[in-house]
């Protein structure tokens, strides 16, 4: 049994997502979706899991907070505590409010510059990468579905079912 992969090319958004769901209703996979601009609501159709980046980012940003907490508890408190305004430098918790603006835009660095890095790291953007799309015209205005079979004989049902739903060009 031999894998083959067919690409339909679709001209909008909408019709890649309905003719999606009437691959996916023939119990058909769809291994890959390409398009020139997010589309919402295809991930679950086509069946891929919810991205962890949302905790990446969280634990960055708590990077910042750490680091930004522990910078002024050492140049405050530890290294070189001064009386500045009457307050005392005894306890980090007694200065907190003054020191809020300070953590909340570590934390922002943090967190901001760590997804940069962890989506050019995970979207393989990088000096020298070519991009493995299958047609340039998907960074344009192409919307491309690649489907994978198994058996070569319904690919009569699947390139009509492809051509109904709107695919304006079909590729093996």
């Amino acid at each position: 049994m031999s894998k083959k992969l067919i690409l339909g090319v679709y001209d909008d958004d909408h019709d890649i997502v309905e003719g999606a769901k009437k691959i996916r209703d023939l119990g058909l996979k769809i291994t890959q979706v390409w398009s020139p601009f997010p589309i919402h609501g295809i991930d679950p159709i086509i069946g891929v899991p919810r991205t962890r980046i949302s905790m990446c980012s969280f634990l960055y940003g708590m990077t910042g907070t750490t680091l930004a907490l522990l910078m002024f508890w050492y140049m405050m408190i530890h290294d070189w505590h001064i009386d500045i305004g009457g307050k005392p430098n005894f306890a980090l918790y007694k200065n907190l409010p003054a020191f809020i603006p300070v953590t909340f835009e570590s934390t922002v660095l943090c967190a901001a510059h760590g997804m940069f890095i962890t989506f050019l790291l995970r979207s393989k953007i990088l000096p020298g990468v070519t991009a493995n799309n299958p047609d340039p015209r998907t960074t344009d205005d192409k919307f491309i579905m690649q489907i994978e079979v198994k058996d070569s004989d319904n690919m009569d049902q699947i390139t009509s079912a492809l051509k109904s739903t709107g695919a304006s060009d079909i590729r093996m």
